[in-house]
């Protein structure tokens, strides 16, 4: 698979970080890893696990430990810390880099960015960027939308009626993050994020109609941009030799990368309104999340009425 980066004006241009120096090289350095690193070890000296190709953090940690070294010292592990991979350095809390860092990253032309907002936050918000467009990426046919506050991708055959059960559920008040094809990619060990390419992104097709803007029709409310992955929807043409679950214990499930996704399959019949079954289905979710399972609660009323009727029928 081949991997994605992007480049540090990119990175610039999507989040509120600052370029302090180096406006001129951003364009040419490239960021090809989610991870950040703080470069405490490497300015005592250490460089055996140097993780050069990440983005070098400094926050008031470093930067102390390094005000605290001669200048001829610090210029020295700084310059050891400049490689042709190294994508740039960022400075929190308005820390201004020192004149020795100035001088090694226009050497190397490596960018130095800044922000005035916390470490922590520094590091999320760039780490969230980076895994957003770094992370492997994979087309699913299908539509995602936001039904309840949860996202729900509605897959099936081409022709089996996906859009116009979004567009029910899209005049109902909730809301199209993506028709036709959804972009996924892993936010992390257990979130799914999906989203529309930009070609399609507030379009739907509607077979005899055509293409239609979403937001142009229904207003900005019935749009977003991304969405997590919660319910996998499987909508497929009802067979009377095939078995559909009737009461709900038996779960179902699909693996999309490395995250498991609850899933359900709708047979699809004439006279079936799919989007109010859609509808009944994420708020049954939720409530199982919330600790309520229908199913299990009928099971244990059915196991009760038997072991009754089982002690009625010993006293007579």
């Amino acid at each position: 698979m081949e991997q994605n980066t992007v480049t540090v004006q990119d990175l610039i241009d999507n989040t509120n970080i600052e370029v302090y120096y180096g406006q001129q090289y951003m364009s040419k350095r490239v960021i090809s890893e989610t991870e950040i690193s703080r470069p405490g070890l490497e300015l005592t000296g250490y460089f055996d696990y140097y993780p050069y190709a990440r983005v070098q953090l400094f926050g008031q940690t470093e930067t102390s430990y390094a005000r605290a070294m001669t200048a001829d010292n610090r210029y020295h592990v700084l310059q050891k810390m400049c490689t042709e991979k190294t994508p740039a350095f960022v400075f929190s809390r308005g820390i201004q880099p020192s004149i020795e860092m100035r001088r090694a990253a226009d050497k190397y032309q490596i960018p130095i960015l800044g922000s005035s907002l916390t470490t922590t936050r520094v590091s999320n918000i760039i780490t969230q960027y980076l895994e957003k467009v770094l992370s492997p990426r994979q087309s699913i046919h299908g539509v995602l939308v936001d039904v309840y506050g949860l996202g729900v991708l509605i897959k099936g055959d081409s022709g089996i009626g996906k859009s116009e059960t979004a567009l029910e559920l899209i005049k109902n008040g909730h809301r199209l993050v993506a028709d036709d094809r959804v972009d996924v990619f892993q936010q992390n060990e257990h979130t799914l994020v999906g989203e529309a390419p930009e070609i399609l992104k507030n379009m739907m097709e509607v077979r005899g109609i055509g293409i239609i803007d979403v937001m142009n029709l229904f207003g900005a409310s019935a749009v977003r941009t991304s969405m997590e992955i919660s319910l996998i929807m499987n909508l497929k043409n009802w067979s009377p030799n095939e078995h559909y679950e009737r009461i709900g214990t038996d779960s179902q499930s699909e693996q999309i990368f490395d995250v498991i996704v609850p899933s359900m399959t709708i047979p699809v019949k004439v006279g079936r309104n799919l989007a109010n079954i859609i509808e009944v289905a994420a708020m049954d979710y939720r409530a199982k999340k919330m600790g309520y399972d229908a199913a299990a609660r009928f099971e244990a009323n059915l196991t009760g009425l038997i072991e009754k009727n089982s002690k009625s029928d010993a006293t007579k």
